[in-house]
């Protein structure tokens, strides 16, 4: 069986978010593509307070100077498609206020049908958690196990109480409830992190970095899931950050998906194992525009189906 593709839709600064979300989800339906996603930044700092993920040095992409909001844009695919699954890849979760965040995402898993996969993640930003407001950077780990803890109240049976740190929900009504239990992908990206995902997670979500390094990955979190009695994750999307150029790159330092959408496709097949049940291409940031993406995802998507991804 062929992996399942799902798409990054745009929010980068070169898109027009009221236009282009809806023509990007339409095409990437009818092209096959299993589900559309997004991601999550808050500002751009001018000067940058740290690099890019957090690296000295690393500059931040000159499209990040204007991302738009994840779950609006998740809203506009919504509202134009039926059938691929709507996913965030990821949603910082302690830049939100924890209850405001599980209602939102199941008020769009009901306006969808069902179809929300809500991936979570700690950020690296100081500059997005100063502005958000919510927690200090140094209690992200804890503020997002709140925000699980929360996630699961508001989902789950009313009456809904939750005594948390941040969060006191009095017994209370909460609605809508989800479609059904929403999914939740975890990173991996440390012993507590893994333990979070191999004990709270219906899926892991790594970021594609060579294949070696994603099976070591994957190694460590099958250790963490055996030390602990647990056969999670069930689940395993891998998150492909592309960087399109019409014409090939260099063998020589070529970074794993960068270049043609023939390298692009190369490197998908070195990293389909089998333990791999999905791959999310993120392909907006190298565009111009709309159509230029459109056309780009329909050319990996076929060009991965004819080589068996």
């Amino acid at each position: 069986m062929p992996i399942p593709l799902g798409l990054g839709l745009p929010q980068m600064k070169q898109y027009d978010i009221g236009r282009d979300v809806a023509t990007v989800a339409r095409a990437a339906e009818e092209a096959g593509f299993e589900s559309l996603w997004v991601f999550e930044r808050i500002l751009f700092p001018e000067p940058a307070t740290q690099g890019l993920y957090g690296v000295p040095g690393l500059p931040w992409p000159d499209q990040y100077r204007a991302v738009a909001d994840p779950l609006i844009t998740l809203a506009l695919a919504a509202a134009v498609t039926e059938r691929p699954r709507l996913g965030t890849s990821v949603l910082v979760a302690p830049l939100h206020v924890p209850f405001q965040l599980a209602r939102s995402l199941a008020s769009l898993d009901v306006a969808s049908g069902g179809r929300v996969i809500a991936g979570l993640g700690t950020g690296w930003s100081l500059d997005e958690y100063a502005a958000a407001s919510v927690a200090p950077f140094d209690r992200r780990g804890a503020v997002l196990d709140e925000l699980l803890d929360v996630c699961a109240a508001v989902w789950g049976p009313d009456p809904v109480a939750y005594e948390g740190e941040l969060t006191t929900i009095a017994p209370s009504m909460v609605g809508p409830k989800p479609v059904g239990p929403i999914p939740v992908y975890l990173p991996a990206n440390s012993p507590r992190a893994t333990r979070r995902l191999v004990d709270r997670a219906d899926g892991w979500m790594p970021v594609a970095a060579g294949p070696a390094q994603l099976a070591e990955q994957w190694r460590r979190v099958q250790d963490m899931a055996a030390e602990r009695g647990r056969e999670r994750p069930v689940d395993i999307r891998v998150r492909v950050n592309a960087r399109h150029t019409p014409e090939p790159v260099g063998s020589e330092g070529r970074q794993p998906f960068h270049g043609s959408v023939a390298q692009i496709v190369e490197d998908l097949v070195a990293h389909a194992g089998p333990d791999v049940t999905a791959f999310v291409l993120e392909l907006q940031s190298t565009p111009r525009d709309a159509a230029e993406l459109v056309d780009v995802a329909a050319e990996v998507y076929e060009a991965a189906r004819a080589a068996g991804i």
